[in-house]
């Protein structure tokens, strides 16, 4: 197979992730590979290893056409421009699909996550279901990938919850089975070197769902520090959270992902990082592990 894949945002940990795995565990050959990046002196390794490196800036749409033209399959990594009020991601995201339209993109690959329909508490959730929606639209056939929340992304909750003993949430006994970006990484790796040409969307998460009430149990195991649960509402977790120093918007942003733990929205579990990537997912229980020092400061 000689198809040239790219993958936007190269920068990044997850864009990191997925091109190690396409070199590094799915030997694929670096003159097949583009990475693409707003700076590209940060992907100076991966030039000098022979992948191909292009600037991208998602506010510009010729420099998308540019960066994309020779690609195959394109993976569009959602990006980090949180602008919930003013829809400047979803523009970004609609900016680039158009742009991999007009590049002759054979097969179109995305970062979207759980449930991002209509109805979603989650402040962005509206940036990713506007973007498969373009996607279907665009003709291109595709593959997205729901994206379940990273098991990394308990470090910005735990950290602080351990050094008080309480970690104050208003998820309540909503499930959420946690993943590693590094598995996810090697998932979305695999499917974009597979050639697949039918469209598709895959959910991806971790291999089991736990509350939070239960989650804290298996830290206070591995840590052996206290950790109490304290369940509040959307609207005293957000003013906690200010009180602490966090902007409003931001606040209200963390509090949804809290809420959309509380509705089922991303209690799923799926087996789809085993299927594409062909290994074993990591368990919180490991993460945790791997990560006893960091969380407990």
């Amino acid at each position: 197979m000689t198809e040239t894949l790219l993958v936007t945002g190269a920068a990044g940990q997850l864009g990191q992730g997925v091109i190690h795995h396409l070199l590094d565990t799915l030997k694929v050959p670096p003159s097949r590979i583009i990475a693409t990046t707003r700076d590209p002196a940060k992907l100076a390794d991966l030039a000098a290893r022979g992948v191909t490196v292009r600037a991208a800036d998602f506010n510009d749409e010729a420099s998308l056409v540019s960066a994309f033209k020779g690609a195959d399959r394109v993976l569009i990594i959602s990006t980090n421009d949180l602008d919930v009020k003013g829809g400047r991601r979803l523009q970004q995201h609609l900016t680039a699909v158009a742009a991999a339209k007009k590049a002759g993109v054979s097969h179109l690959l995305y970062t979207s996550m759980p449930t991002p329909e209509p109805g979603s508490p989650v402040l962005f959730a509206g940036d990713h279901h506007g973007t498969e929606q373009a996607i279907k639209e665009s003709g291109i056939p595709y593959t997205i990938f729901r994206n379940g929340w990273y098991q990394e992304n308990l470090f910005m909750a735990l950290p602080h919850a351990l050094s008080s003993g309480h970690w104050y949430t208003s998820a309540g006994d909503g499930r959420i089975a946690h993943g590693a970006r590094d598995d996810m990484a090697a998932a979305i790796a695999a499917s974009l070197a597979s050639g697949s040409k039918d469209s598709e969307i895959y959910t991806l998460t971790g291999p089991q769902a736990y509350t939070i009430p239960e989650i804290a149990a298996l830290v206070r195991e591995v840590t052996g520090k206290p950790l109490e649960v304290v369940q509040l509402s959307d609207e005293a977790l957000t003013e906690g959270i200010k009180a602490s120093g966090v902007p409003e918007d931001v606040a209200r942003l963390i509090v949804s992902f809290d809420a959309n733990t509380r509705s089922g929205r991303i209690s799923m579990v799926t087996d789809a990082v085993e299927k594409l990537s062909g290994r074993k997912s990591k368990t919180l229980k490991e993460f945790l592990q791997a990560n006893k020092a960091a969380l407990a400061g």
